[in-house]
């Protein structure tokens, strides 16, 4: 197997698809709980951290449940949420 160096934000992107591939399925523990270390990781974590986690996780997990008309305001934990709101407030939609 190759030596890979992959990016926080790469990894985010793989950390998001295995949160949708959880709702998809119907694991939706699974997902809460990729959900809460998300949550976990972007209250203590770096700030390039925090930037995936808001930029890439919430961004392609909330846009990916509400294409699925899914409800994020009972999946997403309180701190995610507010991101969240705070992007579609920025987006002006």
């Amino acid at each position: 197997m190759k030596n890979q160096v992959t990016s926080i934000y790469k990894q985010a992107e793989r950390f998001a698809d295995i949160t949708k591939k959880s709702i998809i399925s119907g694991n939706i523990v699974r997902a809460k709980k990729c959900l809460a270390l998300a949550e976990r990781l972007f209250i203590t974590g770096s700030i390039e951290t925090k930037n995936a986690i808001s930029n890439v996780y919430v961004f392609s997990v909330s846009s990916f449940m509400e294409m699925r008309h899914c409800n994020i305001s009972h999946l997403f934990p309180q701190t995610l949420k507010a991101e969240y709101i705070k992007q579609v407030n920025t987006s002006g939609v």
